[in-house]
């Protein structure tokens, strides 16, 4: 897995829920869509004429700070629709669809308490309002991220028991026993994803690859790898491992002090899935071991570990979490089913088509279905 930049979020722009998921809608608009404003002092103007069905709003910010601003239930706080990073001065479109029922926006400048507008009450229509998120603050989510900081820092501490195991093979200069124990320890590296924006320039010091495999700066897990399955002399791979197990031994002590972004539980689950297609199941990341099964099982741990720590806030928020599971079992499934009878793990470019193909489909799925957590659980201002 390697670490990417934050995705999945529509930032500065307008945007609705959708079954979970954050949509962008075109920066478009007719003239007769009604024009919202929102200010430190007030929030929700204009709105005079509440009408079910598909529609716009012009929400404008016409003070002088940023603001967010929210279409909401207000009974339940339930949010059918957000505008992010509204710049002062500027206009951007919000469309959603309205079933009948009390709605109002909530608007978040900078600095200043939220403010509800006044309620509008919509109704004899047919439609269905757009699928709504019941917002998770900063406090939902202290929980859940100390359990998974907790879950890291047992990962590293096996993850040091494995590098260490390592260096001690590749010391003896006994190949099968190094690329066994390298196996290991990077598995045990590749099930950490959610945590690699913490670990800073680590994860490329660790895990990072090169086209240049003499590369003076290339280090970590793959340099190994090439060094161990391209028959380097076992001398030469010695100070490889010891660096390997140095820098591991680093972001152990280093890891307790970093802090882990909340929005980035709800993201990495989906961009460890992306990951693996882009990388893994491509064997993009293959330097010689033909594992990059195996690293795809381990993505799909490391999956199952996040999905464990917000599931709590999953379960009534998203309905879709049920398909998930479903598909997660799926996918390993696949991936095991993928490997020789003897157990070891058959290198992408020897797939079958058919097996190409469960594995392509299987993980693109679960990859899909694990896109909306990103907005479910991203935090949101309530106050």
């Amino acid at each position: 897995m390697r670490g990417l930049a934050r995705g999945g979020l529509v930032v500065g722009a307008a945007v609705i829920v959708v079954g979970g998921a954050i949509v962008l809608w075109p920066d478009a608009a007719v003239a007769h869509d009604p024009e919202i404003s929102i200010s430190r002092s007030s929030c929700g103007q204009g709105w005079t004429d509440p009408k079910p069905g598909p529609q716009t709003f012009l929400l404008h910010n016409t003070g002088s700070v940023t603001a967010e601003a929210y279409l909401v239930d207000p009974a339940s706080g339930t949010v059918y629709g957000e505008v992010e990073g509204l710049g002062a001065g500027t206009t951007r479109p919000l469309q959603v669809t309205l079933g009948n029922g009390d709605y109002a926006f909530k608007c978040l400048p900078e600095e200043t308490a939220a403010i509800v507008g006044p309620i509008a009450k919509v109704t004899g229509g047919d439609d269905k309002s757009s699928p709504g998120v019941s917002p998770v603050t900063n406090a939902d989510l202290i929980g859940p991220l100390k359990s998974y900081r907790d879950h890291v820092i047992a990962g590293l501490g096996t993850l040091v028991d494995g590098t260490g195991a390592l260096k001690a093979a590749v010391a003896r200069q006994d190949r099968a026993a190094s690329e066994a124990a390298w196996l290991t320890a990077h598995l045990s590296y590749e099930r950490l994803g959610a945590a690699y924006d913490a670990f800073g320039d680590s994860d490329g010091v660790l895990n990072g690859t090169a086209t240049d495999v003499t590369d003076p700066g290339f280090t970590g897990f793959h340099r190994l790898e090439y060094g161990l399955w391209h028959g380097e002399a076992m001398d030469a791979l010695v100070p490889v491992a010891n660096r390997l197990d140095d820098d591991v031994h680093e972001l152990q002590r280093s890891f307790p002090d970093a802090q882990v972004d909340q929005a980035d539980l709800g993201l990495r689950a989906h961009e460890i899935m992306e990951n693996t297609l882009q990388f893994e199941l491509t064997a993009k990341t293959d330097y010689g071991s033909g594992t990059n099964l195996a690293t795809a099982l381990a993505n799909l741990d490391g999956t199952r570990a996040v999905l464990d720590v917000l599931r709590p806030l999953l379960v009534p928020r998203f309905p879709g979490l049920s398909g998930v599971d479903t598909w997660l079992n799926r996918a390993q499934s696949a991936v095991e089913g993928a490997r020789r009878p003897d157990g070891t793990w058959t290198p992408v470019a020897q797939l079958t088509v058919p097996q190409r193909q469960k594995l392509d489909g299987a993980v693109s799925e679960l990859a899909e279905r694990l896109a909306p957590i990103a907005a479910i659980a991203e935090p949101r201002r309530v106050s």
